[in-house]
């Protein structure tokens, strides 16, 4: 297998991007960035054995897809050392009564609202159709983690689409 084989996966991943970084250039920046990791590291996929082409594929996608996992988090520890995000000063004037009704409609700004941890696990679980053993597996993290912050999210992910203002976020640097 060569690294063509990832091209037809690109659909996906900017799919992927898109919805976990919310902006088209951004998510284009980063499927870049992991097709770029991918070609770097290609010596170390290794194919499952004894597997049929659509496994093989399939398998090859959740490597992507955990290449791009990482490459978005350590972008986002990055940017967290270098600022904190004040949501308050994303929110629209108060002083128009109808201008929140088109955030609380917004799924994607609902969506970027969400911690990335939160957006991630909902997104691999509601929009790729990911099990919780494959999600846990991509993103390195018990299956029991994935539930729970899925949970959260799509609570979250209601209250915001219901019009509440997000809880402030507080980030901290991860040394």
């Amino acid at each position: 297998m060569d690294i063509d084989a990832a091209l037809v996966h690109i659909p996906r991943l900017r799919r992927y991007a898109r919805a976990l970084v919310g902006d088209a250039a951004r998510a284009d920046d980063l499927v870049q960035d992991t097709l770029e990791r991918a070609c770097q590291k290609w010596a170390l996929w290794r194919p499952p054995t004894a597997a049929t082409a659509d496994q093989v594929q399939a398998a090859l996608r959740g490597w992507l897809l955990t290449l791009m996992h990482n490459l978005f988090a350590n972008q986002w520890r990055q940017a967290a050392r270098q600022r904190t995000i004040d949501w308050n000063e994303t929110r629209e004037p108060g002083h128009d009564p109808t201008s929140g009704l088109g955030l609380r409609l917004d799924l994607e700004r609902a969506l970027a609202l969400l911690a990335p941890q939160s957006r991630e696990v909902l997104l691999l679980v509601g929009m790729e159709q990911y099990s919780y053993a494959e999600t846990a597996e991509m993103l390195g993290i018990p299956v029991g983690t994935v539930m729970s912050r899925l949970a959260r999210a799509r609570e979250q992910l209601r209250r915001l689409m219901e019009g509440e203002a997000p809880a402030p976020v507080t980030l901290k640097a991860v040394k």
